[in-house]
């Protein structure tokens, strides 16, 4: 989508019309470098620059809860796990393939990276791909836009009420393509953030104090 960040908030705009708000945090540790915050990495909307951004699920493992009901029957714990692990690495891959589609053709920021498999492992292409509940982005409720705006329903991937995604092997997250964007940290955040970021999302702070819990 079209995007341009808003302070800590980043806009996603469909047809010259804002379709969503992404809402992050912001480090607030004392140290000499810049406290950082994901909306960093896009173009601030005073700028006048159109930027961009992405968003992204990937599931597998559909249906393979039958198969798992059988082994548990069975009292087979191996079989099980491996099951498990054969969706999780699928999921993974399916995720890795899709972002390096995304930088070299539908998106194409990166149309001419040529990568060997180490320095993919390693990371070295340019952009992240951060997941809500993960350390940039501690906030698990952000999901449900993720889900709402690709219609991810559609694939057979949902949220629980407690933010967890189903099909257990299921991925999902941000493209950022700016060539300095980096993963980091936010670590705690102070009352200050939290009013601002409860103010931001029109929830009270408690419910902000609940879902970033390991953050306070």
């Amino acid at each position: 989508w079209k995007a341009n960040a808003e302070g800590d908030d980043v806009h996603l705009f469909e047809n010259e019309k804002q379709i969503a708000t992404y809402h992050f945090l912001r480090q607030q540790g004392k140290k000499r470098k810049a406290n950082r915050c994901l909306a960093d990495f896009v173009a601030p909307l005073t700028s006048g620059k159109q930027d961009y951004m992405g968003s992204f699920v990937c599931t597998a493992g559909l249906g393979i809860e039958k198969q798992l009901a059988v082994f548990e029957k069975d009292h087979d714990d191996y079989n099980s796990i491996m099951l498990k692990v054969i969706a999780d690495r699928l999921a993974e891959a399916l995720t890795e393939y899709m972002h390096e589609k995304i930088r070299k053709e539908i998106w194409g920021y990166a149309s001419d990276e040529k990568l060997a498999n180490e320095d993919l492992i390693a990371e070295k292409y340019r952009g992240i791909r951060p997941a809500p509940g993960y350390t940039a982005c501690p906030d698990h409720t952000e999901k449900e836009k993720i889900f709402s705006l690709l219609n991810a329903e559609q694939i057979g991937a949902k949220l629980t009420e407690n933010m967890a995604m189903f099909p257990n092997a299921t991925v999902s997250g941000y493209y950022f393509s700016n060539p300095v964007a980096k993963y980091f940290s936010v670590g705690k955040v102070q009352d200050d953030q939290i009013a601002d970021y409860a103010k931001r999302k029109n929830i009270t702070t408690k419910e902000v104090e609940k879902w970033l819990r390991s953050n306070i």
